[in-house]
């Protein structure tokens, strides 16, 4: 017996949303929509389903039997936009995300910047019953004019990876091995991407293409960093832990301290240094 195709299931799919009065609209995005960085053998499929009862499709997976078996399912937030969506692994090995919106906040969830982003990279309509597609189209197909982060802006990342370097000696210290791993290879690390996105756009020009998330970072960003990142992960292992941290601090603070001088910003050395202390002595001294 022959394995589904993506293409054999986007048409059950289609064949089966056009007999459903709730379901408005569907639109596929991400890489089997764009034509910068396409689907491969690896990528999965991203649908849209715009519907006036979202909580159907939500609450009950039986819905999922109209398009194909399938092996597991489950709900989470979507990247972006505060929705939820199902994502679904079919018994072909397909991997299907239906990221489900109702109908009227369609105008709302768009505006999102991150959002828009996605739709504005590729978007292939699947059904539209009431031409709202048009509404999921951000007002213009290029990107808004790239800028650089205010003064503030950049503080506010500065001083959230430093408070948590503090945050997470503390927990090592008090044996929370995993809350502090946690933070600094999740949360931390999170902010060094802002910080590299902002660093590689400095060098390159605001309107260079960092992606979000980290999306293919390995191609945009400056391949320093990206050699730091190789030795700022951590083993389940506290002394680890600990190497990591001081790894991933001294990576962001040279990345951050090049940015502040690109964007002609005073570094804010005070909130480094002190930080740093209290790691080290968190660290090393007595308490």
């Amino acid at each position: 017996m022959s394995s589904l195709t993506y293409d054999q299931l986007i048409e059950r799919f289609v064949k089966w949303a056009e007999t459903q009065p709730d379901i408005r609209a569907a639109v596929i995005i991400g890489s089997r929509a764009r034509v910068d960085h396409p689907a491969d053998d690896w990528s999965d499929l991203d649908i849209v389903v715009v519907t006036t009862d979202p909580e159907h499709y939500l609450s009950k997976a039986d819905w999922l039997e109209n398009i194909g078996s399938y092996w597991l399912t489950f709900i989470e937030p979507t990247a972006a936009g505060n929705e939820k969506e199902r994502r679904v692994l079919f018994k072909d090995s397909l991997d299907v995300d239906f990221a489900i919106i109702h109908r009227e906040k369609v105008q709302k969830v768009i505006q999102d910047g991150q959002v828009a982003g996605v739709f504005r990279r590729g978007m292939r309509v699947l059904l539209d019953k009431d031409g709202i597609t048009s509404q999921l189209t951000p007002s213009s197909a290029e990107p808004p004019s790239p800028h650089p982060p205010s003064h503030s802006e950049f503080l506010e990342v500065v001083n959230d990876f430093w408070y948590h370097a503090v945050w997470t000696a503390k927990k090592l210290r008090r044996g929370e091995l995993w809350t502090a791993k946690a933070c600094s290879d999740s949360y931390m690390k999170w902010r060094l991407i802002r910080m590299m996105e902002w660093h590689a756009r400095s060098m390159k020009g605001w309107g260079y293409d960092t992606w979000h998330s980290g999306r293919f970072l390995e191609e945009w960003a400056d391949p320093r960093p990206l050699e730091g990142l190789r030795s700022a992960f951590a083993y389940y292992n506290k002394d680890d832990v600990w190497r990591g941290l001081l790894a991933t601090m001294e990576l962001f603070r040279w990345v951050a301290v090049e940015t502040a001088d690109r964007l002609k910003y005073q570094y804010p050395t005070v909130a480094d240094e002190g930080a740093t202390e209290l790691v080290k002595t968190y660290l090393w001294g007595d308490l």
